[in-house]
This record gives C-alpha cells, sequence and structure tokens, in this order.
C-alpha cells in the first residue's frame, strides 16, 4: 500500500522521515507546502493514502484521485478543507488526529487573553511608531473566564487559569465535569464572563455559532479569544462590536480567509491582535502530530 504526504512543510517534513520504521507503508514526501488542490491527482499517482497537512481536498479532486481510499488529515479540522461525508460516498475514510496538541493551543488561547488584556501589540506598535502609549490594562486574577465547548484543549486552557487566579466557568454541549470548573447555560456564560474563549470544532451546527445575538449577549468590555476556527463566529457581528467597544479586544488565531488578506478589515482595526493560526506550531506538538499519522498509515496498511 503507497501514500503520499502532499504538502510538506521542512519540518513536518523531517518529523516524518525521522519516525519512519522498518516495515512501515511507503509514504513519499512532497516537500513542497504550497501545492494546489488541482496537483493532488498528480502527486498521488494512485496512492491509496493521503497525508495532508493544509491543502484543500474538494470532492470533484478526489474523484479525479484514482485508488485513494485513506485521507488522514493532520489535525481536528478536515471540514474546513473538505467534505468527508461526499468523500465516504466516494469509498474515501477521512482519518483525524485529535489531542496532539493540546497544550500549545491552551498556551496561545492564554497567551492572546494576556496581550489583549494587557494591550501589549498596540503598544508595541505605537512605540515603534515613535508613541509612548500607556493605557489602563485589565486585570485577569479574580477575572471570569468562559469557556465555549470544552475538549481537551479547554480543559488545558482551564488548569492554566485557575492557576493564575481566575474563576472559570465553561458550557459544552453534553455533560462535562472538571475540578474548579462550573459548567452553566450559555446565556449565564455569556452575561457572567470577562474572557470568552471558543473551543468548538467546525460542523454544520456550530458554523456562525457565536451570532449577533450571542456577541450582543457579552458583557459590555468582554475580551474574546478564537483558537478554534474563525467559522463559528459571525465575524461581521464580531467587527461592529469591536468597533463600538461591546468587545473591549479580541485574541484571534483563525479567520475565515486564510493567509489573512493585509486589507482585510480585522487588520485596520486597533483593539485585535492577530496570530497566524499557529497556535499548533511547537515542536513537541509536531512530533505527536506525525507520530499519530504513522500509526494511522500502520493501521491502515494493516488492515
Amino acid at each position: 500500500m503507497r501514500g503520499v504526504f502532499v504538502d510538506a512543510n521542512g519540518s513536518l517534513a523531517d518529523i516524518f522521515e525521522r519516525q519512519r520504521k522498518s516495515g512501515d507503508p511507503a509514504v513519499r514526501v512532497n516537500r513542497n507546502a504550497d501545492i494546489k488542490s488541482d496537483d493532488m491527482p498528480a502527486l498521488l499517482d494512485g496512492a491509496e493514502i493521503v497525508v495532508i497537512d493544509h491543502t484543500a481536498l474538494p470532492t470533484d479532486i478526489a474523484k479525479r484521485c484514482n485508488g485513494l481510499k485513506h485521507v488522514v488529515f493532520l489535525g481536528t479540522g478536515a471540514r474546513s478543507y473538505m467534505n468527508p461525508e461526499e468523500l465516504t460516498e466516494l469509498g474515501i475514510t477521512v482519518h483525524l488526529i485529535k489531542g496532539y496538541g493540546d497544550t500549545a493551543v491552551a498556551e496561545c488561547a492564554i497567551a492572546l487573553m494576556w496581550a489583549a488584556a494587557r494591550g501589549i501589540a498596540k503598544m508595541d506598535r505605537e512605540m515603534r511608531a515613535g508613541n509612548w502609549l500607556r493605557e489602563d490594562a485589565m486585570q485577569l486574577t479574580g477575572k471570569t473566564l468562559g469557556l465555549i465547548g470544552f475538549g481537551g484543549i479547554a480543559a488545558e486552557v482551564a488548569r492554566i487559569a485557575l492557576g493564575s487566579g481566575m474563576k472559570v466557568i465553561a458550557w459544552n454541549r453534553s455533560l462535562r465535569q472538571f475540578s474548579g470548573v462550573e459548567f452553566v447555560s450559555l446565556d449565564r456564560l455569556l452575561a457572567q464572563s470577562n474572557i470568552v474563549s471558543l473551543h468548538l470544532l467546525l460542523n454544520d451546527e456550530t458554523r456562525g455559532f457565536l451570532s449577533h445575538a450571542h456577541i450582543n449577549a457579552m458583557k459590555p468590555g468582554v475580551i474574546l479569544v478564537n483558537t478554534a476556527r474563525g467559522a463559528v463566529v459571525d465575524e461581521a457581528a464580531m467587527i461592529e462590536a469591536l468597533k463600538s467597544g461591546h468587545i473591549r479586544h479580541a485574541g484571534l488565531d483563525v479567520f475565515n480567509i486564510e493567509p489573512l488578506p493585509s486589507d482585510h478589515p480585522l487588520t485596520q482595526i486597533p483593539n485585535v491582535t492577530l496570530s497566524a493560526h499557529s497556535a499548533f506550531r511547537t515542536p513537541e506538538a509536531s512530533e505527536n502530530l506525525i507520530h499519530a499519522a504513522w500509526e494511522h498509515s500502520r493501521r491502515i496498511a494493516n488492515g
């Protein structure tokens, strides 16, 4: 059984080759992270397994990938790049990787939260322009952090926040328990949280979940952090709330359009801190990610 890692950047390619073992399926590494979807059929050349980091696999392209039976997607957000149900109808199974970067993403969410509360990015920009900017910050000790969605990443965020003296409340669609965290209704979370951090998987039910109405129900002056997916938020409503000050500051690692265009409205608003969908990018998380990709590939090859 053959496979191709179609869009490996340099560091992931090196880790992938280093973790290769004797007897592993023959997975070729394409060391070009900037391929186009149209390149996929030729790159696969009849391979049964494709390992994908970030390249879209539209259903019409998948139909042209003769022999393809398995997609190993490096993460949980495959739905942003392909339609798993349509691929299943073609006989192609999509395999996700969960939990590999929970700590890495949680630390990024915490960093964005603190940067937003202290205005770090704005001060940095102003000082580089020769302006000595000093504004009152939000002290986070004793403040209420609301977590929307509660999986492995949110649990890590809760652990760090509780250790820093914050009160943590959470809402999840199914019942959860976590020491020190109070699970509440969504309405209560929105009304009481000084900081709201999003931790929802993107699917048909969660697309646009943080709607205009939900944003209006948030506490005035709230900080919003999103390390989940851009599409779980009504972007236009968020921008409106940022401009009005209803949202004090947003720390965003994910966007509807990626890479984010330089002229996008979010790049023009001062009370936003932006990072380039990089929350998961640490050496530790990458090692975990590639290990899981190899385990998927070995399991597939062994039937």
